[in-house]
């Protein structure tokens, strides 16, 4: 999880109080993704929603160029202090890409998307397809309605809930993947479980 829907203020003290609290370990559809990646010779990969980086090293390491977006000034210094100048990284949100002219073989969005509005979400869509290279390949995790967190705290809207303060998230099914994705060259949905039920979401341009 990273960014979003509480804010700037949110997530600037969430990684002050946890700072790498996921350690290091790529999660499984970083490692996933990465071989996605690799089997289409991808070069250069934007990740909106870095976090402090542990899903960037994955691809760091094959001497993919990465670069990031992330909302949290710990979350970047973080990252900085353990990459470098090997990752790139904006400060923002990914509700205000895009922050460069480039465009990316590859983009591999973790575990965000389901925090934005229905408003966000298409735009995050539309700007990460903007800004993938033709042929390219992006990949984005999103939480499923199978997670137990389904129907849990306050509605606030169709299947979205907010389940702390400040945090509000969005269940897809595959109705609602194929609804916001079809138009952006869905290629596959498939159902994966790493700490939640999780889609892998994989378009080509």
């Amino acid at each position: 999880m990273n960014e979003h829907s509480g804010g700037h203020e949110h997530w600037e003290t969430f990684f002050q109080d946890r700072q790498e609290m996921w350690g290091w370990q790529p999660a499984p559809s970083a490692q996933r993704a990465h071989d996605v990646f690799l089997s289409k010779n991808v070069k250069s990969v934007l990740i909106p929603g870095i976090g402090y980086g542990r899903n960037a090293q994955v691809f760091v390491d094959s001497g993919m160029d990465v670069t990031g977006i992330e909302i949290s000034s710990t979350a970047i210094d973080i990252a900085q202090k353990h990459f470098g100048n090997r990752v790139t990284m904006y400060l923002g949100s990914v509700t205000d890409m895009p922050y460069d002219d480039k465009s990316y073989d590859g983009i591999f969005c973790y575990a965000l998307i389901h925090l934005l509005d229905t408003d966000e979400r298409k735009k995050l869509i539309q700007d990460c397809y903007h800004q993938l290279n033709d042929g390219g390949t992006m990949i984005f995790v999103a939480i499923t309605k199978d997670a137990p967190t389904y129907g849990k705290g306050q509605k606030v809207g169709e299947d979205r809930y907010e389940l702390h303060e400040g945090i509000k998230m969005y269940f897809y099914d595959l109705d609602s993947v194929e609804r916001e994705f079809d138009a952006f060259g869905l290629q596959s949905v498939e159902l994966i479980t790493e700490q939640f039920p999780f889609y892998f979401i994989t378009c080509t341009k």
